[in-house]
């Protein structure tokens, strides 16, 4: 029994998936309207965010018995997964596929750098005044980021080779090659040469991580990841109809696509580094939160390219020019953070007021 209610996300998940698996065009968003599928909207979209955290509780344990920064690399590995899934859905399914890639992106990048960071050390520095980490690690994480979101999201736009922010046929094959080659040479760092420098350096040995599920095996939590990782997959296309159907029939922003999937996508994570920064083990939340932006960036770019050409579908990475200007402050803003050992409450205030700076953009400049 408690297996039974350990894997219940995953089981929920496949229900629900089988529901509207087998109840055809009955339920599709057109044929119930905007209120009932804002309904079925809601019902998605807590079950997919259930076996997100289903993912997480598994990669937890997974990070138990491996250890740093192996644990923290699996649960960034599963969250690109599902990000993944999710904007290849929405790419393939409407209106909003040309810029949805760009719009979540730079949403992960906005939640994470701002949002996310932001949270950690402003719960963390009024809890405990100044929290320290290991400064090697977060400059090797940021000295990763900063040229693969400018290659990604910000050359597209100024270039000629191609109109509207998209990328030619050779800044296309560059943009995989340099993403897929950087991500590798800093997964080697992170994994086996350096992994030193990405654990909390004043951890004593007894420090270990506490966590309220059960730890078994290996493969148990294998099998675990993947069976919550694929009702999330399975749900993706249909979930994806009806946050098209809801944005347009509300008349919200088009950019709110990409920051209701960043938002999903992130926040197991986003608690999961929250609680490490409450606990005063700020690197994991460092390791969480900027893991995620490079493995966004590194993974995910590379992966809607190849599916676009596969496709055959456009896609917009180039951002706006006053999306520009916000993530070049925020990456000058985190570089100023991350260049001293130590963290206060008023870093984190500064990153949530960028962060609210971009909320403000998604409305004001739709």
């Amino acid at each position: 029994m408690s297996i039974f209610r350990s894997e219940l996300p995953s089981l929920t998940g496949f229900a629900v998936f089988a529901a509207f698996a087998f109840s055809g065009d009955m339920f599709k968003p057109e044929a119930i309207g905007l209120w009932a599928s804002l309904g079925f909207l809601a019902i998605l979209f807590l079950t997919v965010m259930w076996c997100a955290f289903a993912v997480v509780r598994h990669a937890e344990c997974l990070a138990t018995i491996l250890g740093e920064p192996f644990g923290t690399l699996i649960l960034t590995l599963a969250v690109v997964g599902i990000e993944v899934a999710l904007i290849v859905a929405i790419m393939i399914s409407g209106e909003a596929a040309p810029a949805m890639a760009r719009d979540t992106m730079f949403s992960v990048i906005m939640i994470v750098l701002n949002g996310l960071i932001g949270l950690c050390l402003l719960a963390g520095g009024l809890k405990h005044r100044n929290q320290t980490y290991n400064l090697q690690g977060a400059n090797a994480f940021l000295s990763v980021l900063v040229p693969l979101a400018i290659f990604a999201l910000v050359l597209p736009r100024v270039t000629h080779s191609a109109p509207g922010g998209e990328l030619s046929t050779l800044q296309a094959a560059f943009e995989i090659v340099m993403s897929i080659s950087l991500y590798g040479v800093f997964l080697a760092m992170q994994t086996v040469t350096h992994s030193d420098i990405f654990r909390q350096p004043d951890a004593g040995d007894g420090d270990e991580e506490h966590h309220t599920a059960t730890v078994r095996s290996i493969p148990f939590h294998v099998a675990g990841l993947f069976g919550a990782l694929l009702p999330i997959i399975l749900l993706s296309k249909t979930l994806a109809l009806y946050v098209e159907f809801g944005i347009v029939g509300i008349g919200a922003p088009v950019a709110l696509t990409g920051f209701i999937v960043a938002a999903l996508v992130l926040m197991p994570e986003g608690m999961s580094g929250l609680q490490a920064a409450l606990e005063n083990k700020l690197q994991r939340a460092v390791n969480i939160c900027l893991g995620a932006a490079v493995s966004t960036i590194g993974l995910t770019v590379p992966a809607v390219l190849v599916v676009s050409w596969v496709t055959g579908h456009t896609l917009e990475l180039g951002l706006e020019y006053s999306d520009i200007i916000l993530l070049v402050l925020t990456l000058f803003v985190s570089l100023l953070t991350f260049g001293t050992r130590t963290t206060s409450y008023l870093q984190g205030a500064v990153h949530l007021a960028l962060f609210a700076a971009y909320l403000m953009m998604i409305f004001d400049l739709s």
